[in-house]
């Protein structure tokens, strides 16, 4: 009996306007790394000052994500999208006035906790319920969104900061990213086509084994990766402008790079999106997870900027796949009906991820003077998360066999 697929036109079209979402949402997290010397130069000195910053930022949006999920559910996403993206408004406005502590409670309570955890993760899940047949391309697309914002918003970012100052970029930033927000969200954020899964007994939870093993060991091993990998996967992202100059590279050139890196990243993205639509979600991820070992292994000795250039290519293509390859798999071997809180969990271990290793490469910049002992620390943890990911591989494959 052939099933009738729930993807429509409308399905596309709902994709597309929250890909635009998170690329506006997400531009707000680049005014930090683009601008962190000036940052951290009107703060003290101390380039840790900025990244713990974009660090709470990216903690913030993980832990908040876990709860703007279970709400979203409630009240429907387009409140919850509204409401994340005033808060981010109010977030660049607290950050703009440029004490740390300010730049701490800006980034990481209104930009993350209350902000940008109201359209990542619920918009990761309701997206996902728009599709059936090709929902790893659909979340590729729409996970595209903070490679985007990275790709057009550094150049933008450089020219604003040097021009009228980090301050006020942000403020600017923060009103142009609620007026563009807010009428999407009303005009095209509707109920999905799948059935609501907070139900009496959508609720139930699963005791079915999932690779053999009890499912929340499953998953837990599969959110650790999350987490190795983005420790590694943010280092590059928050540090190569900075890095650049460091280097004697302009801090423009820096910025193109970064959108190199985050360009090269959405366009693979739409290519491993076809893949995992074909192998599944966690032999992407580790196909992926590999590919971005080797670029950053390659960070750790490249210096003059054709070969930056190179390996931020590289390094894009490489982790362009993890997030959404993780989601997929989550909807792949779990229940529809614990979507609502498995995908933003495993959102937050990745964010908090991204949260450590901005924030670590600050610090051991800090301690060691030069970026070469925090690449090779995220090179660690790379490999850390490719070996949990093998491990789940070899664990599908097996129960496949079995079967």
């Amino acid at each position: 009996m052939v099933t009738q697929s729930i993807e429509t036109r409308s399905s596309w079209i709902v994709a597309s306007i929250a890909l635009c979402l998170l690329a506006i949402s997400f531009g707000a997290f680049w005014i930090t790394a683009v601008g962190l010397k000036a940052i951290a130069a009107d703060t003290g000195g101390s380039r840790s000052v900025p990244s713990l910053a974009s660090a709470l930022a990216w903690l913030g949006a993980g832990v908040g994500g876990i709860v703007m999920g279970r709400v979203a559910e409630r009240f429907g996403i387009r409140w919850t999208v509204i409401f994340g993206a005033i808060s981010i408004c109010i977030g660049l406005a607290i950050s703009s006035l440029g004490e740390p502590w300010q730049l701490y409670v800006g980034h990481g309570i209104f930009m993350g906790l209350l902000g940008n955890a109201g359209l990542n993760a619920p918009l990761y899940v309701y997206v996902s319920r728009w599709f059936d047949r090709r929902r790893g391309s659909a979340l590729a697309l729409i996970s595209s969104g903070s490679y985007i914002a990275g790709f057009i918003w550094p150049n933008v970012f450089e020219r604003a900061i040097s021009s009228i100052g980090w301050r006020e970029t942000m403020v600017i930033y923060g009103l142009f990213e609620v007026a563009l927000i807010l009428p999407l969200a009303l005009i095209f954020l509707r109920t999905p086509p799948e059935m609501p899964v907070m139900t009496a007994g959508a609720a139930a939870p699963t005791h079915k084994k999932v690779l053999g093993w009890a499912p929340n060991l499953t998953f837990g091993v599969l959110a650790g990766a999350s987490f190795m990998c983005c420790v590694a996967m943010s280092m590059p992202q928050a540090h190569i402008v900075a890095l650049c100059t460091d280097l004697g590279i302009s801090a423009s050139r820096g910025a193109l790079m970064l959108s190199v890196l985050l360009g090269a990243g959405f366009l693979s993205r739409q290519f491993w999106g076809v893949i995992s639509d074909r192998i599944g979600g966690l032999l992407t991820a580790v196909a992926s997870s590999a590919l971005q070992a080797g670029a950053m292994t390659a960070f750790v000795f490249t210096q003059d900027e054709v070969g930056l250039f190179t390996v931020s290519a590289a390094f894009g293509i490489g982790f362009s796949a993890l997030i959404p390859a993780y989601v997929l798999a989550i909807r792949e071997l779990f229940p529809l009906s614990e979507a609502s809180w498995r995908v933003p969990t495993l959102l937050f271990l990745s964010g908090s991820g991204m949260a450590t290793g901005g924030w670590l490469a600050g610090v051991l910049y800090d301690h060691f003077g030069y970026y070469a002992p925090a690449f090779a620390v995220g090179v660690a943890f790379n490999l850390v998360n490719l070996t949990m990911i093998a491990i789940l591989v070899a664990r599908q494959q097996l129960t496949k066999a079995k079967a």
